[in-house]
């Protein structure tokens, strides 16, 4: 170490020990602990799945390449389980026109899964029907790699989630999951966006750091709202719009209000940031008061 780099480090040193002399040192509490392993692994899970997502494409691609023609026979290839034993097992349209319906229908339920006729019939007719392309082979090369990869990040999107379902009851955002359509997921998105709750002053804080509050302008002398600002924090921004949607989805005091928005010509984005701004004041209360949600309250 030369000596700059030594009198540097003595100078920091003397101005962290007399910041703490003079009482402006802050402990670092069990609470903030705990948010911030949450909000580590709400993000090692939302960048996991956006690498699922990423290599889904990439394997509709390649599967196109090997098979032509599944995805007309089987339209959600790899939402299914029938669709991922395909992608896995018979990339090769030649082996499972081979096969046969009756035989793909026991070699699925070996595998606990169960394929009824018709969609049986229907994967064997495309794999007769398929077509021999140039890539065909090299495609079901990379096919094999991505499906081991697909299969190794959904193991490690629902590890993360184990973690966040246990993270998420020890922590001050416990109560939010209380809310119809805010399961763990959200929640915990928004706890790793937001941070220690107890720094917010209010709801209004929360909304306008997010971005969504509407920009203002004066025309005539008149003060105008304009298109949301978008200054602040993306991720916040991205998970109160999550948990409004959240509400949308399932909250019946949340629907007929995004109805009564709808049936006044407001378009979705507007009644996005809506149920957004709705959400935001439900989740800082109910973290607040430490309370459950109570549909009286918010009716």
């Amino acid at each position: 170490m030369t000596t700059r780099n030594h009198r540097s480090t003595d100078s920091g040193l003397e101005a962290i020990t007399e910041l703490v002399l003079a009482g402006r040192g802050r402990l670092i509490t069990g609470r903030e602990v705990l948010i911030g392993e949450l909000a580590a692994w709400a993000t090692h899970r939302s960048r996991r799945v956006s690498t699922r997502t990423a290599t889904k494409n990439q394997l509709l691609g390649q599967l196109d390449r090997a098979f032509p023609g599944l995805t007309r026979a089987l339209p959600d290839v790899l939402g299914t389980k029938i669709g991922r034993l395909v992608a896995a097992e018979f990339a090769d349209p030649a082996r499972l026109s081979a096969l046969g319906v009756s035989r793909l229908i026991r070699f699925a339920a070996v595998r606990d899964i169960q394929l009824r006729r018709p969609v049986a019939e229907r994967l064997v007719t495309a794999a007769r029907d398929a077509l021999p392309t140039r890539d065909a082979v090299v495609a079901r090369r990379v096919l094999a790699t991505d499906v081991g990869l697909l299969a190794d990040l959904d193991t490690q999107i629902a590890a993360a989630e184990d973690e966040l379902a246990t993270l998420v009851p020890l922590s001050p955002f416990a109560t939010l999951t209380s809310v119809p359509g805010w399961g763990v997921v959200r929640v915990s998105n928004y706890a790793a966006a937001l941070g220690d709750p107890y720094r917010w002053p209010g709801p209004r804080q929360i909304y306008r750091a997010s971005g969504l509050s509407p920009m203002q302008y004066e025309s005539a002398g008149k003060r105008r709202d304009g298109k949301i600002s978008r200054e602040g924090s993306v991720a916040l921004r991205r998970a109160l719009i999550d948990l409004g949607i959240g509400l949308w989805l399932t909250e019946p005091a949340a629907k007929a209000y995004a109805g009564e928005l709808k049936s006044r010509g407001k378009h979705g984005s507007i009644i996005g940031c809506a149920l957004a701004h709705r959400a935001t004041r439900i989740a800082y209360a109910l973290v607040r008061d430490h309370a459950s949600y109570d549909p009286s309250r918010w009716s």
